[in-house]
């Protein structure tokens, strides 16, 4: 079986990966600068104190989180130049998703600095986190109605991206960047060739997955009573692991845009017959070709 790859953006994995990593070491460094600052600002005796250390704790665990980030991301590049091809894509968005979770505790590490620089000299509590963001999410909400002595929890979506970090090869997490959706117009292909059945017994079961979406053509093939429905199920699973692996697509938001057989070269046999004749027996093959396309939402 063949399939169709796009060889400029498989080429170009290993210096997508050496990029995130290089971001992500960025962003460590500046995490662990403003680590520095927080716990010389703690270290100040002007201030609330109980307040400049916890912002200094804080700081310092958003380093440690983008180090972290920033080695998975090292390791992933690593990976991916050693990987072979088909591999290659999923190293570099490993270290594409490490190396946003550096950003991200970089992030919080400034921020937790710029709180500790606000309260120090005025022996104000710093404001929290909830007030600090501009954006309505509810768990901010949460934190605004919290009593003022209790101090705002993580929310859900930071565990969620720390369990991410820590177990990338597990379940790799989608990345956090807009507009990463599957580009208009793109077709995957997958092809068997010389396959032992006539191209018109193969077309009488490709006619009734044509245009129909992953899932339902799986359920079709599974339940037909033909010997070729075997040979294109085999195909289809082909064609959702060329999109999911070359082009990142899901498979499950795939449908199937064409589908058809070609005849391919026959078999010439002999049989004997009566009288000292001979009969001619054809054993025919065919072509099978699927196209996928992402579905129309």
């Amino acid at each position: 079986m063949t399939d169709s790859k796009n060889t400029p953006e498989h080429d170009d994995q290993i210096e997508r990966a050496d990029e995130e990593a290089a971001r992500a070491a960025a962003a460590a460094d500046e995490a662990v600068e403003a680590a520095a600052q927080a716990e010389t600002e703690a270290d100040a005796p002007t201030g609330d104190d109980a307040t400049d250390v916890d912002a200094a704790i804080e700081a310092e665990t958003a380093a440690d989180e983008a180090i972290a980030a920033a080695e998975a991301a090292a390791q992933a590049a690593e990976e991916a130049a050693q990987a072979p091809k088909p591999k290659r894509a999923r190293k570099a968005r490993q270290a594409e998703v490490a190396a946003d979770v550096a950003e991200e505790a970089a992030d919080d590490a400034k921020e937790a600095v710029t709180q500790t620089t606000s309260s120090s000299g005025t022996g104000k509590p710093r404001p929290s986190r909830a007030k600090k963001k501009a954006e309505p999410v509810a768990e901010t909400a949460e934190a605004e109605t919290a009593p003022a002595d209790e101090k705002p929890k993580r929310t859900r979506t930071r565990r969620a991206k720390d369990d991410e970090a820590a177990k990338p090869a597990a379940a790799p997490a989608p990345s956090r960047r807009r507009g990463r959706e599957a580009p208009v117009g793109v077709e995957v292909r997958a092809q068997a060739k010389y396959v032992r059945t006539s191209a018109r017994k193969a077309r009488l079961v490709c006619d009734h997955i044509r245009g129909k979406d992953v899932a339902e053509a799986r359920a079709i093939l599974a339940f037909t009573p033909r010997a070729a429905a075997k040979d294109w199920a085999k195909l289809l699973e082909s064609a959702v692991a060329n999109a999911e692996h070359n082009h990142e697509l899901v498979g499950d938001e795939l449908r199937i845009a064409a589908v058809y057989a070609d005849e391919g070269p026959t078999l010439k046999r002999f049989r004997p017959r009566a009288m000292g004749r001979a009969t001619r027996i054809r054993k025919r093959t065919s072509h099978l070709t699927i196209t996928l396309t992402p579905k129309e939402l």
